[in-house]
């Protein structure tokens, strides 16, 4: 009897050590281990980029540069004063006087911006045309419209009313509008106004 009841209290001490030991022990390791085959499954998958890294840092790159570029022909700012002095380079190497710069309004579209230039310029036939085709060459995108073309005799049929000083090599006076181009980020879209809110000016209401 004495021992029958000995193995039955040892029978017990097992039991209550299963539960209260070692059966948590056994969950905690098996969550453990699904945790790291799921890590292991995880790392298994990512080895594939690993070998396409070199790859897309390259294409990361690229795409780096092209917004590069792309900010060089459409800025994100309006970058007046930059315009003025790129414009003033140009004509300068082409042999030609920029009279007058006056900013007309800005036209502002979903992502870029227009911002347009009247300008007065003249010099001799040939360095106005290597003025436009200098221009047409430039980083930047730059439209040239509403071209007046006169003699400095006739200055007027080009749209310039100041009287400048000409040289005598100066044979064409021209009005332009130059046009330049800056992006912007679209505007947010308006919320849409909750129930119960109240009407805006000039809405009629429904009775």
């Amino acid at each position: 009897m004495q021992l029958v009841a000995g193995f039955v209290v040892a029978v017990l001490v097992l039991g209550v050590g299963y539960y209260l030991v070692l059966k948590p022990m056994i969950e905690e390791n098996a969550t453990a281990q699904s945790a790291l085959d799921k890590q292991k499954a995880q790392n298994e998958s990512l080895r594939i980029f690993k070998a396409k890294l070199p790859e897309l840092e390259a294409n990361i790159a690229s795409l780096k540069q092209q917004l590069e570029i792309q900010k060089k022909i459409v800025p994100d700012e309006k970058e007046a004063d930059q315009f003025m002095h790129m414009m003033q380079d140009t004509a300068q190497a082409a042999g030609v006087e920029v009279r007058r710069y006056t900013a007309k309004g800005v036209n502002t579209h979903d992502f870029y911006s227009e911002l347009p230039f009247e300008l007065d310029i003249d010099g001799p036939y040939y360095s106005v045309l290597n003025f436009f085709e200098r221009t047409s060459k430039l980083e930047r995108i730059i439209n040239i419209s509403g071209m007046k073309m006169a003699t400095p005799k006739r200055s007027s049929d080009a749209g310039v009313k100041a009287k400048y000083e000409y040289s005598p090599d100066e044979s064409v006076l021209a009005g332009i509008t130059a046009t330049t181009f800056f992006s912007h980020e679209p505007p947010p879209p308006a919320a849409a106004p909750g129930k119960g809110a109240a009407p805006a000016a000039g809405t009629p209401v429904k009775k």
